[in-house]
């Protein structure tokens, strides 16, 4: 997926000269970062495993050893605990969760200890620790397997959450959060893992705190996370059908988060819908929606609106699938509403151009 509009907020504009998919590109970033500093280390079920992690490790145990890359026991709380002994003693470990469901099993070592150390300890300590998470649909996931938990990383002072949606910014988060020395959630939707995209072969960063506007607009605000955002660049091209045009936007990081950029959009378009890979209640998509309130509720009149998962479990059936995850053409229905002011009863045809991300599974 190309980036359609100028970076914004970025530290430096690296000139693009391939393409790769997001895969590649996190096995690029783990490999080039484990290249220049040999602290770094990766750890996690399965990531010595053929499979590899869907690619994303292949290669890095046969080039660094298996002292600096080795799969850990299905013990999510207790190996959770080594990595940040680890970081506190000064490694800094890419820990794969692989999914972000199991790690409810390690909230008290990454909630109470990783995000907190710094501050008890005065300073004293630092815990570099990046954890890998995957998390939403793809061939079936269901219930237990699929859940957008980020929000929960959120709502905790300590610990950095970013969630890219291309290549590009794949390997420069996870170069940014490497180098960090603040705990960082990496959100990985395993849609977005066969996204292609242009990546640098060269070192760079995708800082903290710095959101994109992906495409440039006047009539409505659409901010996609993680995965929503392939979604509401699709929207974006249905709304173009009818005469609306919708700026777009990625936040990327979602703890720091850049609500100057989200605010100066709205603030421009008076109307806001955000989309997101999780439910609504509590979530990501409440907190931007309220920032944006809070800034310029006394303004101008807004029109606001959340998108994200069904008020339910998640299925595992595609049928029910399509009902629970937001969709380009349901986004875009949504915008042409909200701009319009009224129920349009607008159902945009299904454009087969506009779906050229599919996820390759099982794995």
């Amino acid at each position: 997926m190309l980036l359609t509009a100028p970076l914004k907020h970025t530290e430096v504009v690296v000139p693009e000269t391939r393409t790769i998919s997001f895969v590649e590109a996190l096995r690029e970033a783990a490999d080039q970062e484990m290249e220049r500093d040999d602290r770094v280390i990766v750890m996690g079920l399965d990531v010595d495993d053929p499979k590899a992690i869907q690619g994303t490790t292949r290669g890095l145990v046969e080039k660094y050893g298996p002292d600096r890359v080795f799969g850990t026991p299905l013990s999510e709380d207790g190996m959770t605990g080594a990595a940040i002994g680890m970081a506190m003693a000064g490694l800094r470990p890419v820990h794969v969760h692989i999914r972000m469901d199991f790690l409810m099993l390690a909230m008290n070592q990454l909630v109470n200890v990783a995000a907190k150390s710094r501050y008890m300890y005065g300073g004293q300590v630092s815990v570099p620790l990046v954890v890998r998470a995957m998390i939403g649909k793809s061939w079936g996931q269901g219930a237990q397997h699929s859940q957008g938990l980020h929000s929960f990383f959120m709502h905790v002072p300590g610990i950095k959450v970013v969630a890219p949606s291309t290549p590009h910014d794949a390997k420069g988060c996870l170069l940014a959060a490497i180098r960090d020395d603040n705990p960082v959630l990496f959100v990985e939707h395993r849609l977005l893992h066969f996204q292609t995209g242009p990546v640098p072969e060269g070192d760079y960063v995708v800082a903290p705190g710095k959101a994109r506007i992906t495409v440039p607009g006047e009539d409505v605000t659409i901010v996609g996370i993680s995965y929503m955002q392939t979604e509401c660049l699709r929207a974006q091209r249905y709304l173009e059908e009818v005469g609306i045009r919708a700026e777009i936007i990625d936040p990327i990081w979602l703890s720091p988060l850049d609500m100057d950029t989200i605010a100066e959009s709205v603030e421009r378009t008076g109307r806001l819908i955000v989309v997101d890979t999780a439910w609504t209640n509590c979530g990501a998509s409440a907190e931007i929606v309220a920032g944006v309130a809070e800034r310029l509720g006394h303004i101008r009149d807004l029109r606001l609106q959340r998108m994200g998962f069904a008020p339910t479990t998640c299925p595992t059936t595609p049928a029910l699938e399509d009902l629970f995850y937001p969709d380009a053409r349901g986004i875009a229905v949504a915008a042409r509403d909200m701009v319009e002011g009224r129920a349009t009863g607008w159902v945009p045809a299904e454009r087969i151009d506009l779906e050229k991300i599919t996820f390759r599974g099982p794995f």
